[in-house]
């Protein structure tokens, strides 16, 4: 079963602007004619006075640079040479992997996590294959694999040829995870500490901070299981991003993105989680098993760090209410209340205040300033401040067992690094990080006007792919080069959700801005692979992603990995030169892609391009289901 949609074709669109229409015949027809008798008659009239070329000159600048309107450009044929072609410009074929490799996640291989060290996790961090253990095949969907359902049911069914494990239904089955049912699976919401359902656990959350005024708009949710939590927030307009690691249960952060939650696979470890600090409104953990107290408290630390000021931490679960969970848990009392009072001199350590405790669930809330916790640190140094240091970079660093300091403030009540907007008004207001000159180069100006550009260059978009304007056709989306975000921005409103890349390799690191838009993202490295399953996203977006990595990695690799985190029938939009994407088209018919490179939203003068593509539907043979 291909999908639920119509066929699309990658600029499928009525009366597309750059197709060459019969509505137009007459005209040139018109035209032809005109510059045929002026012709004539000039020969009859003034023989020797006036050439043919000069009238035909006449024509071609006047009437005919009137008269023509643009038409698709086929580059392809413009950038071959004549005769034979090279082996580099011949179209390679890149065939299927086989169907061992259709949940592949070349970052996260349980064999190759074998070589690395337990402790701490550590070999179940990010571990990547070199560059001679790179696959040049198409990692291949499961037999029978089906587009999913469009949300919201989507957040509560899946289908079962898409994601074939039935281990938690059967090991959370008194949890209210998930139910198998025929040909699909069934996520009823519950998670182990909200047998009763993530609404009504929200709901008891709701009751001691308030989730409905736009104050919390970002969260990340650490063990996160199905998700549940992070889909059902989403009615809340809280956006969550939710990860786990790849592990017993391996397909959990799968589930999330078969059901259209955002996720990534992920483990608090020996390296700081990809995000920058003041990210999130939010952070939770619902018996996620991480042991917060140990080694000084350093992955509490990290949450600390990329907590917003003013930002609450919710912990149910182990050692919370041990006094009645106790003999279900299958500890000793005094272990659980040795845990939790270590969580809680942790907490103190960090100048974090507990706002509550009740029924199954706990909350603290950092400060919105270290004035206080600095003039605490010249009695009790432990954990110190961090010493000079980029607390937004992320990418493979080493957490560290300090504070990371708050951008300095001059009163108790000003809020470290400025206060946010609430949303939905957060995601146009000028972010502190630009305000406040934090950003080089980049004024509150410029951020307004590329707003205005992204919004402009998304709703050329969907004058080109009508169906991205269709409510349900794409839920999962990525952008691979995110800049401020304006891409996701401009779709704000629209019902799915954008992870925002900020390439390590970018020139700027934009990933703050976009957490105080209120939108999500992550750092990334496009020389390797993405921590997500196979089939995460139903669009692609990729602007001069192929002119920042010249030099630095194979565009075929880059392409390979697209095309393992994009859906069958998912598209592609590529900004990029023209000559960059001549050669990706190349690459991109080898993958059996339908693609065409059409004009700038800005006419056919400028040199940059878009490349529009739609992966084919295939999966593995049905052999392979036996």
């Amino acid at each position: 079963m291909a999908g639920q949609f119509l066929h699309y074709h990658p600029t499928n669109k009525p009366n597309s602007p750059f197709s060459f229409r019969n509505s137009h015949l007459s005209t040139w027809f018109l035209v032809l004619c005109l510059c045929l008798a002026s012709y004539l008659l000039g020969s009859w009239q003034q023989r020797g006075s006036t050439t043919s070329s000069d009238v035909v000159s006449r024509c071609d600048s006047t009437n005919l640079a009137a008269e023509t309107p643009p038409v698709t450009l086929d580059f392809d044929v413009h950038h071959r040479q004549d005769g034979p072609l090279d082996e580099e410009e011949a179209v390679r074929k890149f065939p299927p992997c086989h169907v061992k490799y259709s949940e592949y996640t070349p970052c996260e291989d349980v064999q190759r996590s074998l070589r690395f060290d337990r402790n701490r996790l550590i070999y179940r961090e990010s571990h990547c294959p070199g560059k001679d253990e790179l696959l040049k095949c198409r990692v291949p969907a499961p037999f029978g694999y089906k587009i999913p359902f469009r949300w919201p049911a989507s957040r509560d069914f899946a289908w079962y040829a898409n994601v074939p494990h039935n281990e938690l239904t059967v090991e959370k089955a008194v949890q209210n995870w998930i139910h198998y049912q025929g040909d699909r699976f069934k996520f009823p919401g519950g998670g182990t500490m909200f047998p009763n359902g993530a609404d009504v656990y929200i709901d008891d959350i709701g009751k001691l901070i308030n989730l409905r005024d736009g104050s919390i708009r970002t969260a990340i949710d650490t063990g996160c299981g199905v998700a549940s939590w992070g889909a059902y927030l989403l009615s809340r307009n809280v956006l969550t991003v939710s990860f786990a690691p790849r592990d017993s249960h391996e397909a959990q952060v799968q589930f999330a993105l078969e059901r259209g939650v955002p996720a990534l696979i992920g483990v608090l470890a020996s390296k700081r989680l990809p995000y920058p600090s003041r990210a999130f409104d939010m952070a939770h953990c619902s018996r996620c098993l991480i042991p917060w107290g140990d080694l000084g408290g350093v992955n509490l630390i990290e949450v600390d760090r990329v907590l917003r000021p003013g930002g609450y931490w919710i912990l149910s679960g182990p050692p919370i209410r041990w006094r009645k969970y106790y003999k279900g848990w299958n500890r000793t009392q005094g272990d659980l209340k040795s845990e939790q009072d270590t969580i809680e001199n942790v907490a103190s350590s960090l100048c974090w205040n507990k706002v509550v405790e009740k029924g199954d669930i706990a909350i603290w809330q950092k400060p919105i300033n270290h004035i206080n916790c600095k003039a605490n640190r010249k009695l009790v140094q432990n954990p110190p401040f961090c010493p000079n240091q980029d607390p937004d970079i992320a990418w493979y660093t080493n957490m560290e067992s300090c504070l990371t300091p708050l951008p300095p403030v001059s009163t108790e009540q000003e809020v470290a690094g400025g206060k946010l907007e609430n949303w939905p008004q957060r995601v146009y207001a000028v972010p502190p990080r630009i305000s406040r000159g934090t950003i080089p180069g980049v004024t509150p100006e410029k951020f307004q006007s590329d707003g205005d550009l992204w919004k402009r260059r998304v709703s050329y978009y969907k004058t080109v792919n009508n169906q991205l304007g269709q409510a349900g056709r794409y839920r999962n989306l990525l952008d691979m080069n995110a800049h401020w975000g304006g891409f996701a921005a401009a779709l704000a409103e629209d019902a799915l959700w954008v992870m925002n890349v900020v390439p390590v390799e970018a020139e700027i690191n934009t990933l703050g801005v976009i957490y105080e838009r209120g939108l999500i993202g992550t750092y990334q490295s496009w020389c390797e692979a993405m921590s997500t399953y196979p089939r995460t996203y139903d669009l692609i977006h990729a602007d001069s992603i192929f002119a920042l990595y010249k030099d630095r990695c194979e565009a075929e690799d880059i392409l390979l990995e697209m095309d393992r985190i994009l859906r069958p029938e998912g598209s592609v939009i590529i900004r990029d030169d023209v000559d960059v994407l001549v050669k990706v088209k190349r690459l991109m018919d080898g993958m059996e892609y339908d693609s065409q490179i059409i004009n700038h939203e800005d006419g056919p003068l400028i040199r940059q391009k878009l490349l529009f593509a739609v992966k084919s539907y295939w999966t593995a043979p049905a052999s392979s289901a036996a």
